[in-house]
């Protein structure tokens, strides 16, 4: 009984052993996220061209709560930016430690800080700090700092067992976290006596009295990146009864074993009457189709009889899994297919959403631009022109949130452009690797004489990018992601795609992969599996809605521990050369002179790109529809260049009059716009625009329509 009561103890030790290893490990893990996403943040063009304004809102986006706060220091130490406050507030004093902490582990290391309490954010904080470097050279730090509070859900996430306490602490031996009554004795201090053993070893047990003042047995942990100690404490009066219980354990196991040994003797004696029944029982579930097992009585006839009941079983147990097999994968078969459906309504429905949307967010953001650049012309002091060019730059974010709406919606004909697969994947190489830490080995693979293919080329870069990231976050350990992209001839209609040929795009990675259920929601809008604040759950539902509104489809073949598979399918394009770019003068606008006919209904984009296309020097003539625009031309006015919205109320679409001036008024000129339509644009000798233009964009198109009236 001594042996058993001295093991149990060492079981127990062992426990607490494992358990706080795996949570330093833990607390590490966490610790590295935030420093993956500071890497990633370093290699912002921003820092090379010292455009602190830009590089604020990078780091925004990635802490866009007061929980989490990034903060840009020079080499020096001083805080040049701090996403808690707005960009150009005065800036609060460092935390402090952290310079001493630097100036210990030198420029080059990732340091973790001891617990603080952060002036802006007014909570407990700890910083994880980089330095970012060009070429070898230190140009600034990097720091990243979280509230304690967060590393609160190590607990949340790693049960312990009930009476156990769970503890973390810092270099000062200063408590950070604590799965009990954490709101009493964060920011205390441990007792002196694990204090000095936590100084002189990285690991290792005391005996003494928790902070609640209760007698406890501990371990502790020191985490081998981040510095930060857990400690695993356990009541002595629960070691005690756990060993005193293992002792009444064994003691009613002996007991236990005395009376089989007398049953087994009594069933030795009964075995010839029982062998007969046992046969019955075997015959009547033969019948019931159940799987039987060989009897061994001793009695020869018995068990032969037995076995030849046992093999029948087993080919009648064979006969009915082909069956229920064959049935399995017809149901399989239909539930794909109603699957792929559902998918196609949902995308349908969220794009028709998402397209109105972003069609009046276009107007809006259409308005700005054309005012803040006629604004811009008239403006006399650099303040003025510095102020207007920075609500510029906010309009073109808005125009990125734009185009991402738009992946769900219908093609975007005046966004497509003619692509170099392989030329495009290249360059794309940067952008991709970029999001990636150094444990994961990025592989191109482009097969000879790809076909080219028509898409929007910001979504191709953006569904890439965000296949890219979720491989990542499946390979927390490291591994390997391939992007192979070569031509595949479909000879057969599937339940997505015609027959035809199409680029294969195939992203495949090592990572833990999906089970089968998270597989098929994979592909719904907003579903995702990470925590919260850790992903939207609209990557690869944007990468599918791409590759639909593209003419193709996205598939997606993925087993739990081996990795995961996306395809995208893409049509391949007849057009020959890519669509042309205009180039974005600078302002003023280029003088200009003929006679347009303006056709737009919204009257805000009436009046602000009428007053600049008019300060361009332009004749414009002003329609508030299609209908009203073919009174105009049929009055008998004449006009060199007709400038359309292609979507408009009143039964005549942009495109409806643009078929209507080729036709009936053959010398004028066209040029269509548009923010979002569901209607595809054949039109090969129209000029299209993406709203929001720049209307420098818009000059140079109209004096380049003026020139070929002019010609013909």
């Amino acid at each position: 009984m001594i042996y058993i009561y001295s093991e149990s103890q060492q079981t127990h030790r062992q426990s607490m052993r494992e358990v706080a290893h795996a949570l330093a490990l833990v607390v590490d893990k966490e610790i590295a996220k935030r420093e993956a996403i500071l890497q990633t943040l370093a290699t912002s063009t921003a820092l090379d061209a010292a455009d602190l304004d830009d590089f604020y809102l990078q780091a925004k986006r990635l802490a866009p709560t007061i929980e989490t706060s990034i903060a840009l220091r020079d080499v020096s130490g001083k805080v040049l930016l701090n996403t808690r406050l707005p960009q150009g507030t005065s800036i609060q004093p460092s935390p402090a430690g952290i310079a001493e902490l630097r100036a210990h582990y030198g420029p080059d290391a990732t340091v973790v800080s001891n617990m603080y309490f952060a002036p802006v954010g007014k909570q407990s904080s700890i910083s994880i700090q980089i330095p970012v470097k060009r070429g070898g050279t230190l140009i600034y730090y990097l720091e990243m700092s979280l509230f304690v509070s967060q590393l609160q859900r190590v607990f949340n996430e790693q049960e312990l067992p009930g009476s156990w306490i769970g503890t973390i602490v810092d270099r000062n031996s200063v408590v950070v976290a604590r799965n009990k009554d954490a709101e009493n004795f964060v920011g205390k201090k441990a007792s002196e006596n694990i204090k000095k053993k936590m100084e002189e070893s990285s690991e290792g047990f005391n005996d003494g009295v928790a902070l609640s003042g209760e007698p406890v047995f501990a371990f502790f942990s020191r985490a081998p990146n981040s510095e930060l100690r857990f400690v695993v404490s356990v009541p002595h009066k629960e070691l005690q009864q756990t060993a005193t219980r293992a002792v009444a354990y064994i003691g009613l196991l002996s007991l236990l074993l005395l009376g089989v040994a007398v049953i087994a003797a009594l069933a030795v004696a009964r075995n010839t009457a029982t062998s007969v029944e046992k046969l019955l029982h075997s015959a009547q579930a033969l019948g019931k189709g159940e799987l039987l097992t060989p009897m061994q009585s001793g009695i020869a006839e018995f068990d032969a009889v037995s076995h030849a009941m046992m093999q029948a079983s087993h080919e009648l147990k064979a006969s009915r899994e082909n069956l229920e097999r064959r049935v399995a994968e017809a149901v399989s078969i239909a539930e794909r297919s109603q699957r792929a459906l559902l998918q196609g309504q949902k995308l349908e429905a969220l794009g028709r959403l998402t397209g109105g949307i972003a069609h009046d967010f276009n107007n809006v953001l259409q308005t700005l631009t054309s005012g803040l650049q006629v604004c811009l012309m008239s403006a006399s002091t650099d303040r003025e022109k510095s102020l207007l060019q920075a609500c510029l730059r906010a309009v073109k974010r808005g125009v990125e949130l734009s185009r991402q709406l738009m992946a769900f919606g219908r093609v975007q004909d005046a966004r497509l452009e003619t692509l170099d697969v392989s030329k495009h994947l290249q360059l794309a190489v940067p952008l991709l690797t970029g999001a990636l830490p150094s444990n994961i080995e990025f592989k191109l693979v482009v097969h000879d004489d790809l076909w080219s293919i028509t898409v929007d080329p910001l979504q191709l870069e953006l569904a890439l990018l965000n296949l890219v990231m979720n491989a990542r976050d499946a390979m927390p350990n490291g591994g390997a992601i391939t992007l192979e992209a070569r031509n595949e001839i479909i000879d057969t209609a599937g339940n997505e795609l015609p027959a035809g040929e199409y680029v294969r795009i195939n992203l495949t990675d090592t990572g833990i992969g999906m089970s089968e259920e998270v597989a098929a929601r994979a592909l719904d809008p907003f579903f995702t599996t990470k925590n919260v604040g850790e992903g939207a759950g609209m990557g690869l539902p944007q990468a599918y809605g791409f590759a639909k509104q593209s003419g193709g489809t996205l598939t997606l073949h993925s087993e739990s521990g081996a990795g995961t598979t996306i395809v995208f399918f893409l049509p391949r394009s007849n057009r020959a050369t890519t669509l042309p770019q205009l180039a974005t003068n600078s302002l003023p606008f280029q003088q200009s002179s003929g006679k347009v006919l303006f056709v737009e209904d919204d009257p805000l984009v009436r009046e602000t790109v009428t007053s600049a296309l008019t300060a361009a020097g332009l004749d414009i003539q002003v329609a508030q529809s299609g209908k009203d625009a073919l009174l105009l031309l049929e009055s008998g006015q004449t006009f060199d260049v007709v400038f359309s919205d292609i979507v408009m109320p009143g039964g005549i679409s942009g495109i409806d009059l643009a078929n209507i001036v080729r036709e009936r008024f053959p010398t004028t000129r066209i040029v269509l716009a548009t923010g979002y339509s569901e209607r595809r644009i054949n039109l090969p000798d129209v000029r299209l625009l993406a709203k929001p233009y720049s209307m420098t964009d818009v000059v140079a198109v109209l004096n380049n329509e003026l020139t070929q009236t002019s010609r013909g």
